[in-house]
């Protein structure tokens, strides 16, 4: 494996980890709520009850939102690996960059241009929604990015369901 590579592995299993951890402690905060929630509408006051019930609403959002995201992790994962593995992600090493690392607007916008074309000639193609959700990423627009990546893993499932 070259130095490279086993940084990146390196960095990715730091990052794996700092996940797995924060998502523990996450639930180790929710299931306290959730007895704190219980222990407050176990004592049978109209007052504690309301403030149990509205108590134990956040944990079951908070599992909810856990939940969703690391899904979205793992899809927008796959899309990456399988990007890179066909050879398709966007290369943005020659790009200016400011000084924070961030890619030049002007670039990003350049870049944003030509991904745009290649969207708009194969809209209903994964690929192109997923470098479309880059491109947008990089020029800035962490909304539209989202919207166009979650475009791109729904179509990407089904691809992968019709093949089947």
């Amino acid at each position: 494996m070259s130095a490279n590579a086993e940084n990146n592995s390196r960095e990715v299993l730091e990052r794996v980890g700092f996940i797995a951890a924060l998502v523990v402690v996450l639930g180790f905060y929710f299931v306290l709520l959730g007895r704190i929630a219980i222990d407050l509408i176990a004592s049978g006051k109209a007052a504690a009850v309301g403030l149990g019930v509205g108590v134990f609403i956040l944990p079951v959002l908070g599992v909810w939102i856990v939940a969703t995201s690391v899904r979205a992790a793992f899809a927008h994962q796959h899309l990456a690996r399988r990007m890179h593995e066909e050879g398709g992600e966007l290369d943005v090493s020659d790009l200016p960059r400011r000084p924070s690392g961030r890619i030049e607007k002007a670039a990003a916008d350049a870049l944003f241009e030509q991904v745009k074309q290649e969207f708009e000639a194969d809209p209903e193609n994964w690929r192109t929604n997923y470098r479309a959700a880059r491109a947008y990423d990089y020029a800035g627009d962490r909304t539209r990015a989202r919207e166009m990546m979650k475009r791109a893993v729904e179509l990407e499932r089904a691809e992968r369901s019709g093949a089947r």
